[in-house]
């Protein structure tokens, strides 16, 4: 039996921290703080999730001189109905958890 796609606990976490904040551009070290996901984790799931066409990712100045740009996400509305979904799925189980 084969895995559902964007179904791992990484993803999941992931999804979950964009959605709190849908329409607000993210940057990777933020969504790293938040999540707890390491680089070698969060930013091949970046990716993944944009050439899926479930985040959005742009180039953002740098707040200060010197410093680098950086890539920032944020969830298109498919990415927002996935995180949803989700979101609900885990709610379910909870309750499906507490009553056996």
């Amino acid at each position: 039996m084969s895995r559902k796609p964007n179904n791992s606990r990484q993803t999941r976490a992931l999804l979950a921290a964009l959605l709190d904040r849908s329409h607000t551009w993210r940057h990777g070290y933020d969504l790293a703080k938040e999540t707890g996901l390491k680089s070698g984790t969060l930013y091949p799931l970046l990716i993944r999730l944009s050439e899926q066409g479930l985040l959005e990712s742009r180039w953002q100045e740098a707040e200060r001189p010197g410093l680098p740009q950086r890539h920032v996400y944020r969830l298109t509305a498919s990415g927002r109905a996935l995180a949803r979904e989700q979101e609900l799925a885990a709610i379910a189980a909870e309750r499906v958890g507490a009553l056996a």
